[in-house]
């Protein structure tokens, strides 16, 4: 084998991200800390309630009575349901106590009710429902909502004009209407019925149905018919100006896209728009057609500072691609499927984040896909703690942490990506997205990793336990030395928080030379690990990680060729070489440690000089190629490749 005398000086590589551009993300989290501090609201105390877990929603019939220039929603709600334990006799919503409930009808019966203090309503039925027999009942109630978490239901105006719009994620549906707000149980479909002042149109989930005169007031009905989550749920109502645009579908009907947006914005709007067009192709050509195709997708314009996915109808502030693009991602993921726990909310958040950043990818240019990266990688590596798991579900302002649930989630996704390879991960998304019991319904991290795991025939557990509950990210340094074709590499690692030692990833390095270039991929399973590599070309350059795969931060590379003035100031001798039994070792400084690696990168040998001339005994060791390292005063490493007879 060939003989390679090396010295390493310090070459050092710096991943720089670029300037970070807007982080467009669909809640606006500054002005939601300056909501809960204005509201003295710290915490979101609601959790899902036990005591409704005893039946399934099927169907809701929601007619509500709203004039914009009134902060105020008077409605009835009638839910189809099914009892799902023996001895069903109380069926309980969730409902702010600040409404007033005024009846509720039994098979047109009114029943005993209360509307308790912890948002809870009560309705004593008059017997006991069967399991799995389908009934129903009416809840008529009006009042002024309370609004909190991202808004829930608000009445501002527009250029002068009222608008009222709802925005109920994670827990405010039950602020403006009488619910089942959970993540275990979507309502199968929905009527939306909403009365308002003929001057004002009404935007809301699925597909309109009529527009109705009623004296001085238009009755606008709207059906959905795809299973929703209680916070999907929403209304709009202005005097918006209405048009659409559609997405051709190769061998279909084409898409229509709705859009409601502000008469003063039309023009802009107009314009804008049509760019989502090839951003649908390519979401339908990634992952499947638009769920909701034989309905609608659409836009309403709202007041709050970003967008919210509503099913079938995106709200949003204004209409720039990239919160287009991420909104309509949602209607896959977040819509379609929905996080079953906000624990788990970046199967929402995260997803809509990568694939926007997708179409840099697919419809954009190499550096605005190198940009958008290098700006999440930023983001996430601006403090050294803070897993994708949300730890705190009680806090909005966590569940929605931009750096976190957004920009971690997002290139977690990256990662996954990069670990199975791209026909895996495009396929089992499909297939996790398409499954039985996770299409329109909910899904949890452990059923992702499930079908990651399935289709790639990896274990992904320890990926998972770093990257998803672990917090923080690595570090790597790199010592790649080349002789002729020859490049032997030591790879370190360090981790910005305890509660990950490593991270065991498959790691990119690129090695340029004679005008060629080859992408490594190295199975790094342990700091200070060695891989020699037997190059097509004389290696000039190495890079780590140059297409941004990986989270990490401070990673340096120090590259040394061999025959260079810089190695040539500390030769290492090594002789014979190769050897039998007893290897002498010369260096022009004493060596504070050696070390002999096998190529799997174990030490197999470590000797404690403290001269510049010893010898080793490998008569031990197996026949093969062994790398020698060599520790000096100042840190640097003395390397050579030896062959073992």
């Amino acid at each position: 084998m060939r003989i390679i005398t090396l010295f390493f000086t310090a070459l050092f590589f710096s991943l720089q991200a670029q300037s970070q551009t807007d982080d467009v993300i669909c809640k606006d989290l500054d002005f939601l800390v300056a909501k809960e501090q204005q509201s003295h609201q710290g915490l979101v105390n609601f959790r899902s309630n036990p005591l409704t877990d005893g039946y399934d929603l099927k169907y809701h019939r929601l007619e509500w009575q709203v004039d914009p220039t009134q902060n105020y929603i008077k409605g009835n709600i009638t839910s189809y349901f099914e009892p799902t334990v023996a001895g069903f006799q109380q069926l309980n919503f969730d409902l702010n106590a600040t409404l007033n409930v005024n009846d509720v009808l039994y098979h047109g019966n009114p029943v005993s009710f209360i509307l308790m203090g912890n948002d809870i309503l009560q309705i004593n039925l008059p017997g006991v429902i069967p399991a799995g027999q389908l009934d129903s009942l009416t809840v008529a109630y009006e009042g002024v909502p309370d609004s909190g978490g991202f808004g829930s239901f608000e009445q501002t105006t527009h250029n002068g004009d009222p608008i009222i719009w709802t925005l109920s994620e994670p827990y405010g549906a039950k602020d403006w209407w009488p619910c089942k707000q959970d993540l275990n149980d979507k309502i199968d479909s929905i009527d939306v019925f909403v009365t308002t002042p003929q001057a004002y149109r009404v935007g809301s989930n699925g597909v309109l149905v009529s527009e109705t005169q009623s004296g001085t007031d238009k009755v606008y009905h709207w059906k959905h018919r795809h299973p929703i989550p209680a916070y999907l749920i929403a209304i709009a109502v202005t005097n918006y100006a209405v048009y659409s645009d559609y997405v051709p579908v190769p061998g279909g009907d084409p898409i229509e896209v709705l859009n409601y947006v502000f008469p003063e914005n039309l023009a802009n709007a107009q314009s804008s728009t049509p760019n989502l067009i090839p951003v649908m192709q390519f979401y339908n050509d990634k992952f499947g057609l638009y769920p909701f195709a034989d309905e609608k997708y659409g836009h309403a314009q709202f007041g709050w500072g970003g967008g919210m996915e509503h099913q079938t109808m995106t709200f949003l502030v204004g209409f720039g691609t990239s919160l287009m693009a991420h909104e309509l991602a949602h209607q896959w993921f977040g819509d379609k499927v929905t996080c079953g726990s906000w624990e788990d909310i970046w199967l929402n958040e995260g997803f809509a984040t990568y694939l926007d950043g997708l179409t840099n990818e697919f419809l954009g240019s190499p550096e605005a896909w190198y940009n958008w990266k290098a700006g999440r990688i930023s983001s996430i590596t601006s403090q050294p703690g803070g897993s994708v798991w949300v730890d705190d579900t009680t806090s909005v302002n966590r569940i929605f942490n931009s750096r976190l649930s957004y920009s971690k989630g997002a290139m977690l996704l990256n990662m996954l990506r990069w670990t199975v390879g791209d026909d895996n991960f495009f396929q089992a998304l499909n297939n996790y997205e398409g499954a039985a019991g996770i299409a329109y319904g909910y899904a949890k991290t452990a059923n992702l990793q499930s079908f990651f795991e399935s289709q790639s025939g990896l274990g992904l557990t320890g990926f998972f336990n770093d990257w998803f509950y672990g917090q923080g990210y690595p570090s790597y340094h790199i010592s790649a030395v080349a002789d002729g074709y020859d490049l032997a590499l030591i790879v370190e690692q360090t981790t910005s928080h305890p509660s990950v030692d490593f991270f065991e990833m498959p790691i990119p390095v690129k090695v340029s030379g004679e005008g060629q270039d080859t992408l490594l991929r190295l199975d790094h399973t342990f700091s200070g690990q060695t891989f020699m590599v037997t190059l097509p070309f004389k290696a000039s350059a190495v890079e780590f990680d140059p297409g941004l795969w990986l989270i990490s931060k401070d990673n340096t590379v120090d590259f040394t060729l061999t025959g260079t003035a810089e190695a040539a100031q500390v030769a290492v001798d090594v002789y014979p070489n190769p050897a039998n039994s007893v290897v002498h070792f010369a260096a022009p400084m004493p060596v504070k440690r050696m070390e002999i690696r096998n190529t799997a990168g174990t030490v197999v040998k470590t000797l404690l000089p403290a001269s510049s001339s010893f010898e080793a005994n490998v008569q031990d060791l197996p026949r093969g190629a062994y790398l020698v390292v060599c520790y000096f005063e100042n840190g640097t490493q003395g390397v050579k490749l030896l062959g073992k007879l």
